[in-house]
């Protein structure tokens, strides 16, 4: 079991960027394949993007490609989000989660972190 903690949360201004970071846990946080999802208000959890244990592979839903970039630092046991472009659509709580590789299913993730906000204004 790996414990997650999210930050990086904030309220920025559309066109604006943040970046999200998730620290792990544990001694083996190299071998997790970790995602990122997001919740708005009155809406289900949906995926965001993911990226292998290697971080040789990522993928991004079709509403952040151009936008978001995930990456992971294995030595720090940190996953981020990088987001720029931001839109008001965007504003969510934003979770990170342990997975299966590059899987954009929720019900398939565990170990989910507390979660922070992102606010986008228009």
């Amino acid at each position: 079991q790996v414990q997650l903690v999210e930050s990086g949360g904030g309220l920025v201004q559309a066109g604006g960027s943040l970046r999200l970071s998730c620290a792990a846990s544990g001694r083996i946080f190299s071998t997790y394949n970790m995602g990122w999802f997001r919740q708005a208000p009155g809406k289900e959890r949906e995926f965001v993007a993911s990226i292998a244990w290697s971080a040789g592979s990522t993928r991004y839903t079709d509403s952040v490609k151009g936008r978001f970039t995930i990456s992971r630092d294995n030595a720090g046991s940190t996953a981020y989000l990088q987001m720029n472009s931001l839109k008001p659509e965007d504003t969510a709580v934003y979770f990170c989660a342990v997975g299966p590789p590059l899987s954009s299913n929720p019900r398939l993730y565990h170990d989910w972190g507390q979660g922070t906000q992102v606010t986008v204004s228009s």
